[in-house]
Protein backbone atom coordinates (compact mmCIF):
# COMPACT_ATOMS: atom_id res chain seq x y z
CA UNK A 1 0.00 0.00 0.00
CA UNK A 2 1.05 3.16 -1.14
CA UNK A 3 0.29 6.29 0.85
CA UNK A 4 0.83 9.97 -0.02
CA UNK A 5 2.24 11.40 3.17
CA UNK A 6 0.51 15.73 4.30
CA UNK A 7 2.79 18.37 3.48
CA UNK A 8 3.32 19.17 7.32
CA UNK A 9 4.85 15.48 7.73
CA UNK A 10 7.31 15.92 4.91
CA UNK A 11 11.10 16.54 5.88
CA UNK A 12 13.21 15.13 2.33
CA UNK A 13 16.35 15.14 4.60
CA UNK A 14 19.25 13.89 3.13
CA UNK A 15 21.13 11.18 6.17
CA UNK A 16 24.75 10.47 5.53
CA UNK A 17 25.65 6.93 5.02
CA UNK A 18 28.45 7.79 7.43
CA UNK A 19 26.29 8.56 10.44
CA UNK A 20 23.87 5.54 10.22
CA UNK A 21 27.31 3.47 10.14
CA UNK A 22 28.73 5.70 13.28
CA UNK A 23 25.57 3.68 15.34
CA UNK A 24 26.26 0.41 14.52
CA UNK A 25 28.81 -2.30 14.93
CA UNK A 26 29.00 -2.44 11.46
CA UNK A 27 31.29 -4.96 9.54
CA UNK A 28 33.07 -4.57 6.69
CA UNK A 29 30.50 -6.26 4.55
CA UNK A 30 27.97 -3.87 5.93
CA UNK A 31 29.85 -0.95 5.23
CA UNK A 32 30.25 -2.46 1.45
CA UNK A 33 26.79 -3.03 1.17
CA UNK A 34 26.17 0.19 1.96
CA UNK A 35 28.71 1.62 -0.44
CA UNK A 36 27.68 -0.47 -3.17
CA UNK A 37 23.76 -0.82 -3.08
CA UNK A 38 22.82 2.95 -1.59
CA UNK A 39 22.68 5.54 -3.25
CA UNK A 40 20.93 7.72 -0.78
CA UNK A 41 19.21 7.82 2.15
CA UNK A 42 16.42 10.36 2.78
CA UNK A 43 14.30 10.89 5.88
CA UNK A 44 11.55 11.22 4.18
CA UNK A 45 8.62 12.03 6.18
CA UNK A 46 7.99 12.60 10.16
CA UNK A 47 4.52 11.62 10.95
CA UNK A 48 3.56 12.86 14.82
CA UNK A 49 1.34 14.73 16.72
CA UNK A 50 2.96 17.56 15.49
CA UNK A 51 3.05 17.41 11.59
CA UNK A 52 -0.26 15.25 11.89
CA UNK A 53 -3.17 15.96 14.14
CA UNK A 54 -3.05 12.39 15.90
CA UNK A 55 -1.79 11.63 19.24
CA UNK A 56 0.71 9.31 20.06
CA UNK A 57 1.42 6.17 21.97
CA UNK A 58 4.52 4.80 24.50
CA UNK A 59 4.74 2.02 21.92
CA UNK A 60 5.05 4.77 19.14
CA UNK A 61 5.87 8.28 20.25
CA UNK A 62 6.33 8.99 16.28
CA UNK A 63 6.83 6.86 12.81
CA UNK A 64 9.59 7.90 10.31
CA UNK A 65 9.44 7.17 6.69
CA UNK A 66 13.11 6.55 4.96
CA UNK A 67 13.51 6.53 1.04
CA UNK A 68 16.18 4.67 0.19
CA UNK A 69 17.56 5.35 -3.51
CA UNK A 70 19.38 2.27 -4.66
CA UNK A 71 22.07 1.69 -7.16
CA UNK A 72 20.98 -1.23 -8.26
CA UNK A 73 18.29 -3.94 -8.54
CA UNK A 74 18.56 -5.17 -4.44
CA UNK A 75 19.19 -4.28 -1.35
CA UNK A 76 20.07 -6.18 1.72
CA UNK A 77 17.88 -6.40 4.53
CA UNK A 78 20.82 -5.56 7.19
CA UNK A 79 21.36 -2.30 5.35
CA UNK A 80 17.58 -1.85 6.54
CA UNK A 81 18.35 -3.07 9.93
CA UNK A 82 21.21 -0.79 10.33
CA UNK A 83 19.47 2.27 9.84
CA UNK A 84 16.67 0.86 12.40
CA UNK A 85 18.79 0.40 14.87
CA UNK A 86 20.44 3.47 14.32
CA UNK A 87 16.61 5.38 14.14
CA UNK A 88 15.18 5.22 17.73
CA UNK A 89 11.47 5.30 16.32
CA UNK A 90 9.43 3.18 13.65
CA UNK A 91 10.78 2.96 10.22
CA UNK A 92 9.01 2.05 6.91
CA UNK A 93 11.00 2.17 4.22
CA UNK A 94 10.34 2.91 0.75
CA UNK A 95 13.35 1.76 -1.49
CA UNK A 96 13.31 3.22 -5.09
CA UNK A 97 15.01 1.33 -8.28
CA UNK A 98 14.84 0.22 -11.45
CA UNK A 99 12.81 -1.98 -10.60
CA UNK A 100 10.26 0.55 -8.98
CA UNK A 101 9.25 1.08 -5.68
CA UNK A 102 9.00 -1.22 -2.42
CA UNK A 103 8.07 -0.45 0.72
CA UNK A 104 9.59 -2.59 3.72
CA UNK A 105 9.02 -2.38 7.50
CA UNK A 106 10.12 -4.53 10.39
CA UNK A 107 7.53 -4.48 13.59
CA UNK A 108 9.68 -2.80 15.72
CA UNK A 109 9.05 -2.09 19.66
CA UNK A 110 10.39 -0.74 22.68
CA UNK A 111 12.33 -3.23 25.00
CA UNK A 112 10.63 -4.51 27.41
CA UNK A 113 13.54 -4.48 29.86
CA UNK A 114 15.27 -1.14 28.66
CA UNK A 115 12.44 1.15 27.87
CA UNK A 116 15.18 3.30 26.16
CA UNK A 117 16.46 0.80 23.77
CA UNK A 118 14.21 -0.72 20.93
CA UNK A 119 13.40 -4.34 19.55
CA UNK A 120 13.45 -4.78 16.11
CA UNK A 121 11.98 -8.05 14.24
CA UNK A 122 14.45 -10.02 12.16
CA UNK A 123 11.81 -10.28 9.23
CA UNK A 124 10.86 -7.47 6.83
CA UNK A 125 7.66 -7.48 5.45
CA UNK A 126 6.95 -6.24 1.77
CA UNK A 127 4.31 -6.55 -1.17
CA UNK A 128 6.84 -6.55 -3.85
CA UNK A 129 7.81 -4.19 -6.32
CA UNK A 130 5.26 -1.66 -7.89
CA UNK A 131 5.57 0.60 -10.44
CA UNK A 132 7.00 4.31 -9.63
CA UNK A 133 3.73 5.65 -10.63
CA UNK A 134 1.83 3.51 -8.44
CA UNK A 135 -1.52 5.17 -7.21
CA UNK A 136 -1.20 6.77 -3.45
CA UNK A 137 -3.82 6.88 -1.14
CA UNK A 138 -4.33 8.90 1.63
CA UNK A 139 -3.24 7.61 5.31
CA UNK A 140 -6.07 5.57 6.59
CA UNK A 141 -8.06 7.10 9.65
CA UNK A 142 -6.69 5.90 13.13
CA UNK A 143 -7.30 6.69 17.01
CA UNK A 144 -3.64 6.72 17.23
CA UNK A 145 -0.26 6.79 15.97
CA UNK A 146 0.13 3.07 17.19
CA UNK A 147 -2.62 2.11 15.26
CA UNK A 148 -1.65 3.93 12.52
CA UNK A 149 1.56 1.53 12.52
CA UNK A 150 -0.28 -1.88 13.21
CA UNK A 151 -2.47 -1.23 10.01
CA UNK A 152 0.56 0.20 7.90
CA UNK A 153 2.40 -3.32 9.09
CA UNK A 154 -0.68 -5.24 8.49
CA UNK A 155 -1.19 -4.51 5.29
CA UNK A 156 2.47 -5.46 4.57
CA UNK A 157 2.10 -8.96 5.85
CA UNK A 158 1.56 -11.34 2.74
CA UNK A 159 -1.13 -13.67 4.90
CA UNK A 160 -4.27 -11.92 5.39
CA UNK A 161 -5.52 -10.14 8.14
CA UNK A 162 -8.13 -12.75 10.27
CA UNK A 163 -11.45 -10.97 11.99
CA UNK A 164 -10.43 -9.52 15.19
CA UNK A 165 -6.84 -10.59 14.92
CA UNK A 166 -4.24 -8.60 16.48
CA UNK A 167 -1.00 -7.31 14.42
CA UNK A 168 1.17 -9.74 17.18
CA UNK A 169 -0.84 -12.87 16.30
CA UNK A 170 -1.10 -11.90 12.45
CA UNK A 171 2.87 -11.80 12.62
CA UNK A 172 3.32 -14.89 14.42
CA UNK A 173 1.36 -17.06 11.98
CA UNK A 174 3.54 -15.36 9.23
CA UNK A 175 6.32 -15.98 10.89
CA UNK A 176 5.22 -20.27 11.58
CA UNK A 177 4.30 -19.79 7.85
CA UNK A 178 7.41 -18.78 6.65
CA UNK A 179 9.73 -21.22 9.03
CA UNK A 180 7.61 -24.42 7.22
CA UNK A 181 8.02 -23.15 3.91
CA UNK A 182 11.79 -23.43 4.41
CA UNK A 183 11.38 -26.83 6.45
CA UNK A 184 9.86 -27.87 2.89
CA UNK A 185 11.96 -26.57 1.08
CA UNK A 186 14.72 -28.65 2.52
CA UNK A 187 12.15 -31.92 2.39
CA UNK A 188 11.77 -31.58 -1.28
CA UNK A 189 15.28 -31.17 -2.08
CA UNK A 190 15.78 -34.30 0.23
CA UNK A 191 12.93 -35.80 -1.60
CA UNK A 192 15.03 -35.17 -5.07
CA UNK A 193 18.10 -36.97 -4.04
CA UNK A 194 17.04 -39.84 -2.47
CA UNK A 195 16.49 -43.01 -4.41
CA UNK A 196 15.06 -45.37 -2.26
CA UNK A 197 11.55 -45.94 -3.05
CA UNK A 198 10.31 -46.18 1.05
CA UNK A 199 12.35 -43.79 2.36
CA UNK A 200 10.40 -41.56 -0.82
CA UNK A 201 6.81 -42.33 0.19
CA UNK A 202 7.92 -41.14 4.16
CA UNK A 203 9.25 -37.92 2.91
CA UNK A 204 6.27 -37.63 0.49
CA UNK A 205 3.26 -37.75 3.47
CA UNK A 206 5.89 -35.50 5.93
CA UNK A 207 5.75 -32.94 2.85
CA UNK A 208 2.17 -33.22 2.51
CA UNK A 209 1.41 -32.78 6.11
CA UNK A 210 3.82 -29.96 6.47
CA UNK A 211 1.97 -27.78 3.09
CA UNK A 212 -1.22 -29.06 4.91
CA UNK A 213 -0.74 -26.71 8.23
CA UNK A 214 0.92 -23.85 6.04
CA UNK A 215 -2.15 -23.58 4.57
CA UNK A 216 -3.79 -23.75 7.57
CA UNK A 217 -1.64 -21.03 9.23
CA UNK A 218 -1.76 -18.67 5.78
CA UNK A 219 -5.93 -18.84 5.33
CA UNK A 220 -7.90 -16.29 5.81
Amino acid sequence: MFYHYPDKTRLDRVVAKQKVLAHTKGSNKLRERFRDEVEQITWHAKIAPSTLNIPSTKDVPELQVFVVTLKGEALHDDVLSAIDHAIPFPIVFELQGPNGVCVKAAYKCPSQADANKWVTDDSYLSRGWHAKDAERHPLPPAIHLQALYHQWLSKLIPVPKRGGERLEEQLARFSAASALEKQAEKLEKRLRSTKQFNRKVELNAELRGIRKQITEYIAH
